[in-house]
């Protein structure tokens, strides 16, 4: 069965979550990511969202904001966000989904400023995605797979990765939490324990090795048991489909 890419990247975040997790669920991919899980594999997951809500299950419909009235219908809790963000320094986030304009080497990511033709471009910022990637016990981002969005380092640190490599985030007082993997438009990427530095876990069908590696801002290390990325199944396109039926987020 055929699938778009998006789709792909979408099954790839979706089997980051495990049942019973508790997840910042975030918007666009991610958020089909989360009902993915919640029809297939992962049933008990809870979402939170940062303007408040927490679901146990997905939204009846479609959202395009997480304030969409469908996200509040059926919700378990609408509280404010700063309560949903209380979660993350009582430990009690188990993942957290990231986008960013950048994610570098050790998995730090950029969402506040690149450097453009004419000098710098301002980004929007943080959000929440800092207090995500400081406090979750492990964080996933989704971007691009361009020379230009995984620089060998960041242009601005928004959110911490690794930091500077093994062992930083213990050394800067983050307690818990780091990357677990970014998942890109050819591959995923996840990260070493000994070193804290990306590695080429799988790559994506119809992408080769030799395109990741030349597409990525630093001398890329390959896994020993490298292989494509799984296919999405049946039953994970289905629960994409029959929810985003339009390929609003997906197409």
């Amino acid at each position: 069965m055929s699938y778009t890419l998006n789709e792909l990247m979408v099954v790839a975040a979706a089997r980051e979550i495990k049942d019973g997790e508790v997840v910042f669920v975030g918007m666009r991919l991610p958020l089909i990511a989360f009902v993915v899980a919640k029809k297939t594999h992962a049933p008990n997951a809870v979402g939170l969202f940062e303007n408040g809500v927490i679901r146990t299950t997905p939204s009846p419909e479609l959202i395009y904001t997480m304030a969409d009235p469908p996200n509040i219908k059926g919700a378990t809790q609408c509280l404010d966000m700063l309560s949903v963000l209380s979660f993350l320094q009582a430990g009690r986030v188990n993942l957290g989904f990231l986008g960013a304009a950048e994610a570098d080497r050790f998995g730090n990511l950029n969402s506040t400023q690149v450097k453009g033709k004419t000098g710098l471009v301002r980004l929007p910022g943080s959000g929440g995605a800092c207090d995500i990637a400081s406090m979750a016990n492990r964080f996933v981002s989704l971007l691009e797979h361009s020379k230009n969005r995984l620089p060998e380092r960041v242009n601005y640190v928004t959110s911490p990765g690794n930091g500077e490599g093994a062992g930083w985030r213990k050394r800067v007082g983050l307690a818990r939490g780091g990357p677990s993997a970014v998942i890109t438009s050819k591959c995923v990427l996840r990260f070493r324990e000994d070193s804290g530095e990306a590695y080429l876990s799988t790559y994506h069908p119809s992408v080769t090795v030799d395109d990741v590696l030349v597409n990525t801002g630093w001398k890329l290390q390959v896994a020993d048991d490298l292989k494509p990325t799984p296919e999405p199944s049946m039953a994970e396109l289905k629960a994409i489909r029959e929810y985003d039926t339009k390929g609003f987020w997906t197409s």
